[in-house]
């Protein structure tokens, strides 16, 4: 489980972090005092629950949360503020939870438990089970159990990395940091990535599953509900999957190591 928190106040940011890390499900947590990084962050990391601060001066935390249902729309919004007149935007927004400062460690509890029971009810089900992804191994994409061809290997390198992130748009820049590690994003490295990005494209379309990828505003990302795959149902906790998982994960990129420490 993966938790972020996000307030203006870095006194209780840092009393809300450590309170979280101290709850029996032991999440992996995040604190931010700027919206915009905890935007940053979503985008790249597939994120179960969001406690935020509903009065801060850069965002206000009903703006933020909005934007974090635009990236992820199954995330749970907990609001932490001082001010009980917010109760009915949060309302509006299917919070999740609302909190008064300040926040003991057992109302805490109380309300990750209760969106942890919501999230329970989002598990991962996919809607195409023909399209199967591989990432336990060498990563590949079978199509009703036939692997499907790539024109470049550059952009299954990126599907597979979009898969990796399980579903959180990622931005060009990250995208080509990552298919080019040590080279400089300029403008004829651009013109490479769209290169790729097109090949990607034409490859899904070739093979009438191009609704496994998602293009907004120069982000892009891998839609889980689209395809079957090992990673999600192995964090999903689907007991067959997790005892096929022999150690190796996308064993032909070096930055899936990550992850496969994660799984181990």
């Amino acid at each position: 489980m993966r938790i972020i928190c996000v307030d203006d106040e870095k006194l209780i940011l840092e009393l809300t972090v450590s309170m979280c890390r101290e709850l029996p499900q032991k999440p992996e947590v995040q604190g931010f005092s700027n919206s915009a990084d905890a935007l940053e962050y979503l985008r790249c990391h597939k994120t179960d629950i969001a406690i935020i601060d509903i009065n801060m001066p850069d965002m206000t935390g009903i703006v933020l949360a909005a934007k974090m249902k635009e990236i992820n729309k199954n995330i749970a919004i907990i609001f932490l503020t001082g001010y009980s007149e917010y109760a009915l935007d949060a309302i509006s927004m299917h919070a999740s939870g609302y909190l008064m400062k300040p926040v003991s460690s057992e109302r805490l509890k109380e309300e990750i438990d209760y969106a942890m029971e919501n999230i329970e009810l989002h598990k991962y089900k996919p809607q195409n089970t023909n399209i199967f992804v591989k990432t336990f191994g060498r990563f590949d994409v079978l199509l009703d159990g036939e692997p499907i061809a790539f024109q470049r290997s550059r952009a299954k390198e990126l599907l597979a990395y979009l898969v990796d992130r399980h579903g959180s748009f990622v931005s060009r820049s990250t995208a080509f940091s990552i298919l080019w590690e040590n080279r400089t994003y300029d403008r004829p490295m651009q013109k490479q990535l769209d290169v790729i990005l097109r090949s990607l494209r034409a490859t899904l379309d070739k093979y009438g599953i191009s609704n496994m990828i998602e293009m907004r505003q120069g982000y892009i990302r891998a839609v889980p509900e689209q395809f079957d795959c090992d990673l999600y149902r192995f964090f999903d906790g689907n007991i067959d999957t997790v005892n096929s998982f022999q150690g190796e994960y996308m064993s032909e990129y070096s930055w899936a190591s990550f992850t496969e420490a994660n799984i181990s």
